[in-house]
């Protein structure tokens, strides 16, 4: 059995580049003990970019 848990990384309106370093993100979790499964970028705006990046992390329950 595993847990998840799900980070949201926001982007900027303008350019679209995230509002925070995901690498830093990854290596944070990974001290924590999470692995990284997945980035998720669902087309939500009314252009049809994403607002945000989803990354998506498991370990093994305790």
């Amino acid at each position: 059995m595993f847990e998840y848990k799900f980070v949201r990384v926001e982007l900027s309106s303008f350019r679209r580049q995230p509002k925070e370093d995901y690498q830093t993100v990854v290596h944070e979790q990974a001290k924590e003990g999470w692995r990284l499964v997945q980035i998720f970028a669902p087309s939500i705006g009314g252009d049809g970019m994403a607002k945000y990046f989803e990354l998506i992390f498991e370990k093994p329950k305790s």
